[in-house]
C-alpha cells in the first residue's frame, strides 16, 4: 500500500520526501513501513529533494518570475530542509533575478499607464513584492522603468 500511493503521486508530479510521507501518514501507514518505503525510493533515486528543488527553482523563477525569497519558502512550504533550500537558491544568479524583475515591470508597465506616479510605483512595486523581491531592489528597477518613460520620481517616495 505504501509503495502503491508513492508511486502513484510520483507519477503525476516530482514530490519532496516530506510530501510523500505526508500523504502516507494521512492514509495511516505505519511510521517503520513508511520510512523503509522512503529510504528505498530515495535510494532508487525515485526521491531527490536537491534535484526537486534544482528543478523548482528554475521552473519558477522562469515561469512565474519569482524571486529567492518567494522560491525558499516554496520549497520550505514542501518540506525540503533549509541547507537545501539555501543551495537551491544560491545558484540563481542576482543579475538573473534582477533582469527579470525588469521584464515583470516592462510588462506590467502599460497597464498603469493613465494613473498617477505614486500609483503606479505603488502598483508595480506590490507586484514585485508579492513575488518575493525586496522592496530596494523593487522601487530601483520601477523607478528606473518610470524614468525611461520620462516619469519624475520623487525621491523621498522610493
Amino acid at each position: 500500500m505504501a509503495r502503491n500511493i508513492c508511486l502513484r503521486l510520483l507519477s503525476m508530479a516530482p514530490k519532496t520526501r516530506a510530501q510523500l510521507a505526508e500523504a502516507m501518514r494521512k492514509r495511516n501507514v505505519p511510521d517503520g513501513v513508511a520510512q523503509a518505503v522512503l529510504d528505498r525510493f530515495t535510494e532508487l533515486g525515485f526521491i531527490n529533494d536537491e534535484a526537486f528543488a534544482e528543478a523548482w527553482v528554475e521552473s519558477r523563477h522562469h515561469g512565474r518570475g519569482l524571486a529567492r525569497r518567494a522560491l525558499a519558502a516554496e520549497l520550505r512550504h514542501r518540506g525540503v530542509d533549509q541547507d537545501t533550500v539555501r543551495d537551491a537558491v544560491e545558484r540563481l544568479d542576482p543579475e538573473q533575478e534582477l533582469e527579470t524583475a525588469r521584464r515583470l515591470v516592462e510588462r506590467k508597465l502599460p497597464s498603469t499607464r493613465g494613473l498617477e506616479a505614486q500609483a503606479r510605483i505603488r502598483r508595480l512595486a506590490g507586484m514585485l513584492a508579492r513575488k518575493g523581491y525586496s522592496p530596494g531592489l523593487a522601487y530601483r528597477v520601477v523607478r528606473e522603468a518610470l524614468e525611461q518613460e520620462g516619469v519624475e520620481v520623487e525621491d523621498d517616495f522610493c
